[in-house]
């Protein structure tokens, strides 16, 4: 196959500057400059009419019809939205929102008495900005559990449980700044989530001193209770982190790093010729926390361990693999044998062969470098990788504008000596990927249908919106031996992962139940007050605390009006009663703020200051009944 990209239609060479032209011009300033020697790699990219065959033919694959099912199901991160988003693969149908970081009006999210609960004093903040959605596993494969995402701007880390798609525990990360990579514990069952602070910041963070080369800054690797949601242990690193994975043994976690100089301008950031892949002995780490063989930083209580190398000594926590500078992504192949480190400024990926990795711990390996297995060279600006089970892997290259598949073992052979193409095919993409993701790709079931590539620029794509574009998620087939292009998918704003599981995987509850802890806190006060959720329809004044407790059928309330005086502090407990799927009901008091979504057998609460005297109506604002527009009430407000 030829590549065509700079051929008009008739086949002749165009004039001026292409699209692919532009973009690597564009990136052959500053620190692209680099890459130069890599423009000449070879491609294979897909013809205009082969792409135009290939693409019809794999449309009438990925297209759903009404009525019918998809076969995976996705979570996206919501970038600065802070959410994350519920897509349907091949449809790319978005299913649900699902509100973590940010506040919600639709569900009352970071509004009710129970979310406020859950986000915890970071109630406070009104941004997020998630990164990377994973789902729970055990023994490598998906079990349906949870899905935890991080908050880069605020430096926390959430979970999601799944068969109520509803955020459930959040936690702040102590002691660091900007949580970026996150990923989970494989194997046997995710006991830990990995997190990285991507930021070197100088402990304490007191104002007193700023000087990041000092011993006293650095950031740190954070290994949190997947259950318990609370802080395991932290382990120092040497220079700063960005993305991480981890192993299908549970023994071994990695991450990049960018900043090896710890600098914070962004010459000092590329002055090192390499920096490296910092790999974690979790179980090291473990038996030292257990032995209290650690120190702790100030206030906090959570066990910190010193993994940074002292001259020429390691840590028995950490070893430093040097690879091309500024990586990026990391990533660990399906079949459980590399961490996969991409390049960035490099147009080399390297790959880490995870079984080399306890001789390099116990000293039969001496120099990092020769637990790489191969190197291979797939063009400018790798970011992430992504596999298929077939030994294939496929990696985002975001100055080209393309996903490259390419060989893992062909690659390997290559590193070695043979004269082997371990590259497969090149196909443009529409621009800039960055993340990558296969069906099931994390996992050992990797199966090799689907993959969506997560693109930051959409330009020409889509009917013009301002200034601002959407982003673009284009979905790709890879079942058969090309890869095929089959849909653009405008989405805001700046996704910035994805992850997808089959959908016989994740197992969700129609109803509530009524035991159900997301709101076992106001039904404990339910019973302090001697209310009956399920048949009290009662009014509780406590000095100048006022609590509502009121049921909801379709479509009425069990109050009607109920007053209170100027300055109250009131809370509406609304208990749903319908037992209908798709009966949701909602609470909106007019203009005061409050909105919040009750679904069958569920209970939430919100809590206002009655700070208007007069009368205020509130409403139903889930569309539940034919009578929904009836179904109202009213809050009269005495003067005090």
């Amino acid at each position: 196959m030829t590549d065509d990209s700079n051929k008009n239609v008739s086949g002749k060479e165009k004039t001026g500057l292409s699209r692919r032209g532009f973009l690597g011009a564009s990136a052959l300033t500053g620190a692209g400059a680099a890459l130069v020697g890599a423009a000449g790699l070879g491609s294979a990219v897909m013809s205009r009419e082969a792409f135009a065959a290939a693409a019809k033919d794999a449309k009438k694959k990925y297209h759903v019809e009404p009525g019918e099912l998809d076969d995976y199901i996705g979570f996206w991160s919501g970038g600065h939205q802070g959410e994350v988003r519920v897509l349907g693969i091949p449809s790319m149908r978005e299913l649900m929102r699902i509100p973590v970081f940010n506040i919600d009006s639709a569900t009352g999210w970071g509004i009710t008495n129970e979310s406020k609960a859950v986000m915890g004093d970071s109630a406070k903040f009104l941004n997020g900005d998630c990164h990377h959605p994973h789902i729970s596993m055990k023994d490598g494969k998906y079990d349906g559990k949870y899905v935890f995402i991080n908050d880069k701007a605020n430096s926390r880390v959430a979970r999601i449980r799944l068969d109520i798609m509803k955020c459930d525990k959040m936690l702040t990360v102590p002691n660091v700044q900007a949580i970026h990579g996150l990923r989970l514990q494989k194997a046997p069952y995710t006991k830990y989530v990995f997190a990285n602070a991507e930021f070197v910041m100088p402990h304490p963070n007191d104002g007193k001193h700023f000087d990041l080369q000092a011993d006293y800054s650095y950031t740190m690797f954070n290994v949190i209770d997947a259950e318990s949601m609370e802080m395991a242990f932290q382990i120092m690193v040497d220079g700063n982190l960005d993305n991480c994975d981890a192993d299908y043994t549970g023994r071994f976690a990695a991450s990049t790093c960018y900043n090896s100089e710890k600098a914070y301008d962004l010459g000092g950031m590329m002055r090192n010729e390499r920096d490296w892949v910092v790999v974690f002995d979790i179980q090291a780490a473990e038996k030292a926390v257990k032995a209290g063989k650690f120190t702790t930083l100030g206030d906090s209580k959570v066990p910190v361990l010193d993994g940074r190398k002292k001259g020429d000594k390691d840590s028995q926590f950490t070893r430093y693999i040097p690879v091309p500078k500024n990586p990026h992504g990391c990533n660990t192949s399906s079949d459980g044998k590399y961490f996969i480190a991409n390049g960035k400024l490099s147009p080399t990926v390297s790959m880490i062969e995870i079984a080399r990795l306890p001789d390099l711990f116990n000293g039969k390996i001496k120099d990092p470098r020769d637990t790489i297995a191969a190197e291979p060279e797939l063009g400018l600006g790798p970011l992430h990788t992504t596999f298929d089970g077939r030994g294939n892997a496929y990696t985002t290259l975001f100055i080209d504008s393309q996903v490259v598949k390419w060989n893992m073992a062909d690659a390997v052979r290559a590193y070695n000596g043979e004269n082997v193409n371990y590259i497969k095919q090149k196909l443009d993409v529409q621009y800039q990927p960055g993340h990558i993701h296969a069906s099931l790709c994390e996992t050992n079931e990797a199966d090799g249908q689907w993959l969506v590539a997560l693109c930051k620029f959409s330009k020409d794509r889509f009917l013009q919106v301002g200034p601002l574009h959407p982003e673009n998620d284009q979905l790709i087939d890879i079942s058969g031996e090309e890869m095929k292009l089959v849909h653009d998918g405008p989405t805001f704003a700046e996704p910035h992962d994805c992850t997808m599981a089959r959908r016989d995987q994740i197992r969700t509850r129609k109803i509530w139940k009524r035991d159900d802890p997301f709101f076992a806190g106001t039904v404990a006060m339910a019973k302090k007050d001697g209310i009956n959720l399920e048949t009290d329809n009662k009014v509780i004044r406590d000095g100048n605390k006022v609590r509502v407790y009121m049921t909801s059928v379709a479509p009425a309330y069990g109050i009607n009006e109920f007053r209170v005086k100027q300055g109250d502090e009131v809370t509406v407990i609304v208990t749903n009663l319908d037992q209908i799927e798709d009966v949701t009901h909602g609470f909106c008091m007019v203009n005061h703020g409050v909105s919040m979504e009750i679904s069958p057998q569920q209970t939430a609460s919100v809590t206002f200051v009655a700070d208007k005297v007069g009368m205020h109506w509130y409403y139903c604002n889930w569309f539940c009944h034919a009578l929904h527009m009836e179904m109202v009430g009213r809050m009269l407000v005495e003067p005090a």
